[in-house]
């Protein structure tokens, strides 16, 4: 795979996961509602995956390194990415109640994180299990952060 794309997938890739699983645990967690996670997922797949391209975009162009060609590549392989990745969040949320659909996506998530660590450290050549550990890691204290404040939303919100 080419550098500007494999650039944009593994970023949009990685970006999704966390992101999407930090908005599905936070809202879950403060509202139980399918149709509020349904719908912050659906915004956050829209939202952040262009987001996150046109991030991808000047951030490339600011290097002065690569051609628009690259450029272009990068951008459009990050949104491609983050969007049908943080998409594929949805598809548990429909079929099963929310309790269980929150459990899938979060397995969901951390097989998809550890695939993709996999992939980078046979790429750079180190030990699998340290890569893995340290993504799955930071993937779960996003889980427990959002978790946690999502809890604490409504107090702060009714105290208003």
């Amino acid at each position: 795979m080419k550098l500007s794309l494999r650039k944009g997938f593994s970023f949009g890739l990685t970006s999704a996961i966390i992101t999407t699983l930090g908005l599905l645990i936070g809202l879950y967690s403060s509202t139980h509602s399918k149709s509020i996670v349904i719908s912050g997922i659906i915004i956050i797949a829209i939202a952040d995956a262009l987001s996150d391209a046109l991030g991808i975009h000047v951030s490339e162009e600011s290097e002065n390194k690569h051609t628009q060609k690259q450029i272009w590549e990068s951008t459009f392989a990050t949104f491609i990415s983050k969007f049908v990745f943080a998409s594929t969040f949805i598809i548990p949320i429909f079929i099963f109640n929310i309790n269980t659909a929150v459990i899938i996506s979060i397995f969901w998530g951390l097989l998809l994180i550890s695939i993709a660590s996999y992939d980078i450290a046979k790429r750079e050549r180190i030990k699998p299990y340290k890569v893995i550990i340290e993504h799955i890691l930071i993937t779960t204290l996003v889980i427990l952060a959002t978790y946690f404040i999502g809890k604490a939303i409504p107090y702060f919100v009714t105290t208003i």
